[in-house]
């Protein structure tokens, strides 16, 4: 029996790799400055930067925390063969931090005024993860 190829599939979902060091160092109660200044690529200790200063007004620091793991997030995603669209499923927890920071960049785009790009950054998430969009929830 032959089998075809779906050639109307969109791209595979993206996993990106678990870092458990850097993750544990974070759930421990570690500070986020720390988690991030060990490990400058754990998007998720970015995530938790930005959310700590959009918390407290600063939505200047949060914007550029946020970009930071974004920006650092994008890289790990084209190393695991994101093409530049496709699924980043929320389900898969190294995901996330991505995700996260997605949706803050949104949140402080929003708040210092860029609405444009807080615009595409909902309609990235909404593209890259449906449950993301719903559980994170920016609203520019």
């Amino acid at each position: 029996m032959e089998t075809h190829e779906n050639l109307l599939a969109g791209p595979p979902p993206t996993l990106l790799a678990d870092n458990p060091e850097a993750r544990q160092m974070l759930e421990s109660g570690a500070k986020p400055a720390d988690v991030a200044a060990r490990f400058p690529a754990y998007s998720a200790a970015w995530a938790a930067l930005a959310d700590d200063y959009f918390a407290a007004g600063h939505a200047v620091t949060s914007y550029a925390f946020a970009r930071t793991g974004y920006h650092r997030g994008l890289d790990q995603l084209r190393r695991a063969g994101w093409k530049g669209h496709g699924p980043i499923p929320w389900e898969h927890e190294p995901n996330r931090g991505f995700l996260r920071c997605l949706a803050a960049l949104a949140r402080a785009a929003n708040a210092i005024g860029e609405k444009d790009e807080a615009e595409r950054c909902v309609q990235f998430l909404r593209d890259s993860s449906t449950t993301a969009a719903e559980v994170l929830a920016p609203n520019p």
